[in-house]
């Protein structure tokens, strides 16, 4: 459904990427998905409301997209579908030159996908950045798999 050459381009492309639903717990794929993208120079901002004023990755955790202080790129989002039009919603609001809205392995919304399409914005939905890059761009070591 996506070409290579798109999900390169959207990895060139970024460089500040906003992850809502990260959790604190290493377990979790929102946290290692996060750490993995922060490993690779991206710079991650986290976002949970039941984390919001911590700390993870280095970086101060947001309650909400609107409470981010700086621009992103790209807004990676680890939330259950139904939650998606709200996120999408909030992003395009937060920053009118947003490039790229990513929804995660299982999550999909193409009402809120449309929304952002006709702004401008690239969508990747049901797909997971780290299995996406190391495909793309091969993995330096086991630890990146």
């Amino acid at each position: 459904m996506y070409s290579d050459d798109l999900l390169r381009d959207v990895f060139t492309r970024t460089a500040t990427i906003a992850v809502v639903g990260v959790s604190a717990k290493p377990e979790r794929p929102s946290h290692y998905v996060t750490e993995f993208l922060q490993r690779k120079g991206y710079r991650v901002i986290p976002v949970n409301p039941g984390l919001a004023g911590q700390e993870l990755f280095g970086e101060r955790v947001y309650g909400s997209l609107a409470e981010v202080p700086d621009d992103v790129d790209m807004v990676d989002i680890f939330r259950r579908s139904e939650a998606v039009p709200a996120v999408v919603e909030e992003a395009l609001a937060r920053w009118p030159k947003l490039g790229t809205i990513w929804m995660q392995i299982g999550v999909e919304h193409a009402g809120a996908a449309a929304a952002a399409e006709a702004r401008g914005v690239t969508v990747i939905q049901n797909r997971c950045p780290k299995i996406e890059y190391p495909r793309l761009f091969g993995a330096a070591s086991v630890a990146d798999l």
